[in-house]
């Protein structure tokens, strides 16, 4: 029988994305003003305080405030009790898998602390090349995309069988 994965890297980077999204996210918010731009690299990169009422790239930011404020924050629930409550299933016996659900639930954790907070998300990183800008986004948005690629090679890699078996 395998031994159950720890929950250290949940706690460890869960805690670590949410402490550093709260900081930089205060910090944008003491020392801008709504939609302040501040260039920090010539035509790549801006800090720009925006809050984001809806999902991913403004998604449902129309629809009526109260709706919306308890779908996201049943979806970040609901997605924070899976990985805690499926972490066996989830991880196995991999070890990149625990340190990407880390990731990501931090990401979740910090996104559900603005929406319980504000109602909103703080968002501040803007990156554009030319005219072509991608939506404003924030440190737990970051943690929340690196842990799904993680996620996925760590499945694509856990779904291959080893050389040497695959050689028999």
């Amino acid at each position: 029988m395998s031994e159950r994965p720890s929950f250290l890297p949940l706690i460890l980077w869960g805690g670590v994305v949410v402490a550093v999204d709260q900081l930089t996210k205060w910090l944008i918010q003491v020392n801008f003003l709504p939609h302040e731009s501040w260039e920090v690299i010539p035509g790549l990169f801006n800090l720009t305080y925006i809050t984001n009422t809806g999902a991913a790239f403004g998604i449902l930011a129309g629809e009526h405030s109260t709706l919306r404020l308890l779908f996201f924050v049943g979806v970040a629930v609901v997605a924070l009790l899976a990985i805690v409550l499926g972490w066996r299933q989830l991880c196995g016996e991999q070890r990149l898998i625990p340190h990407a659900l880390g990731l990501i639930a931090g990401g979740a954790a910090g996104n559900l602390i603005d929406r319980l907070r504000f109602g909103a998300v703080v968002d501040f990183l803007d990156c554009y090349v030319q005219g072509h800008h991608w939506p404003a986004f924030n440190v737990a948005d970051s943690a929340i995309c690196v842990g799904v690629v993680l996620f996925l090679l760590g499945n694509f890699f856990a779904s291959r069988p080893p050389k040497s078996a695959a050689k028999e």
